[in-house]
């Protein structure tokens, strides 16, 4: 199983902006079926220097997870989030 993990830091951290974004991200749940599992978290401990949400989704290999970047609707929400982003981290890894 393949884990992506991204970081996600938002221009404006309203807690009403992060809650739109974390949204968006779970809007993907059930329309892409090479999709495992998704979950987004919001920072309990907000600051100028953390990251506002953290989005984990799980796949059964790199194809997968390759086919997922592609995919129309992870393109949609991808568009919106690109729109918000201040900057954002990820760390992928395989569980065997």
């Amino acid at each position: 199983m393949i884990v992506n993990n991204v970081l996600l830091k938002l221009k404006n951290q309203d807690k009403n902006n992060i809650n739109k974004a974390q949204g968006v991200l779970l809007s993907m749940k059930g329309k892409i079926n090479i999709l495992q599992d998704i979950q987004v978290e919001e920072n309990v401990r907000p600051g100028k220097s953390t990251y506002d949400l953290l989005l984990i989704t799980k796949y059964a290999s790199l194809e997968d997870l390759d086919a997922y970047l592609t995919h129309p609707a992870h393109l949609e929400v991808a568009k919106y989030i690109g729109g918000v982003l201040d900057t954002q981290a990820s760390f992928c890894y395989e569980i065997k």
